[in-house]
C-alpha cells in the first residue's frame, strides 16, 4: 500500500489522509499482480510466434533441398511410375502410395547430399522431407521394372524412418512376394550387389543351423 499524491506526486505515510505538501485528499493505490489469466495469452502468442519461425525455417530448408537438385526427365519419370505400378500390383500398396503421392524425386544430389560422403548408390532419401534422389545407375543397371521396384521398396522404408538394417531386412524377406527371385535374377548386377550388401548389414539372415553359410530365408 502506498499513498502518493495525485497532484504533487509526493509519497506520504500509509496512514495519512491528506497530502502533507498540498493538503490534497489521498487515495490509496495498490500494485496489482498480473494474474495467470493475463499471462497465459502472452505465452500463447510467444508460442505461436515460435512455431511460425520454426515452420518458416523448415520450409526454407525443404525448398533449398528441392531447388539445388534437378528434376527427373520424362522418360525417367515413366520408369519410376512403372516400378511403382509393380509394387502396387504385388501388394505393397502403402509403399506405392508413399512413393506416388508424397515423394519428390530428383536426379542428382542436393546441397545436403553433396556434402555427405557416400559410396556408389542407386538412390538416396532425405527423411523426413520425403525427397528421393535417383542416380543414373538406377535407370541403367536394373534388368526391368521389378528390379527398380526392389530399389524403390528399399528407399520407401527409409522414407518411413527406418534405418539401413531394417530396409535391407524388409526387402530381402519380401523379395518372393515382389517376384524378385534368385532363379530369374541371380545373374543381375542389382541382385548380386543387394545380396552382398544384405549379408554385410544383416548377417543373421545368412547364419543359421539348418543352412550354414547360406540364405536362411530361402
Amino acid at each position: 500500500m502506498t499513498k502518493k499524491c495525485s497532484k504533487c506526486r509526493l509519497v506520504n505515510f500509509a496512514d495519512a489522509s491528506y497530502c502533507s505538501r498540498c493538503d490534497a485528499e489521498l487515495v490509496s493505490s495498490v500494485n496489482v499482480v498480473t494474474s495467470g489469466k493475463a499471462v497465459r495469452p502472452q505465452i500463447m502468442v510467444r508460442a505461436a510466434i515460435c512455431l511460425c519461425v520454426c515452420f518458416g525455417i523448415a520450409s526454407g530448408f525443404y525448398v533449398s533441398l528441392i531447388v539445388t537438385a534437378k528434376s527427373l526427365t520424362v522418360s525417367q519419370k515413366d520408369s519410376v511410375n512403372n516400378a511403382i505400378k509393380v509394387l502396387r500390383a504385388k501388394g505393397f500398396s502403402n509403399e506405392a502410395m508413399l512413393l506416388s503421392r508424397f515423394t519428390v524425386y530428383r536426379s542428382n544430389d542436393n546441397w545436403l547430399n553433396a556434402v555427405v560422403a557416400k559410396e556408389n548408390a542407386y538412390a538416396a532419401t532425405n527423411f523426413p522431407f520425403e525427397i528421393m534422389t535417383l542416380y543414373s545407375d538406377f535407370f541403367t543397371y536394373p534388368q526391368d521394372d521389378t528390379e527398380r521396384a526392389a530399389i524403390l521398396l528399399h528407399e520407401a522404408r527409409h522414407l518411413r524412418g527406418e534405418d539401413e538394417k531394417e530396409a535391407y531386412d524388409y526387402v530381402w524377406h519380401n523379395r518372393q512376394k515382389l517376384g524378385w527371385t534368385k532363379d530369374k535374377y541371380k545373374e543381375s548386377v542389382i541382385w548380386q550387389n543387394v545380396r552382398n550388401q544384405t549379408r554385410e548389414i544383416v548377417p543373421e539372415l545368412f547364419i543359421c543351423d539348418f543352412a550354414e553359410f547360406r540364405d536362411c530365408t530361402e
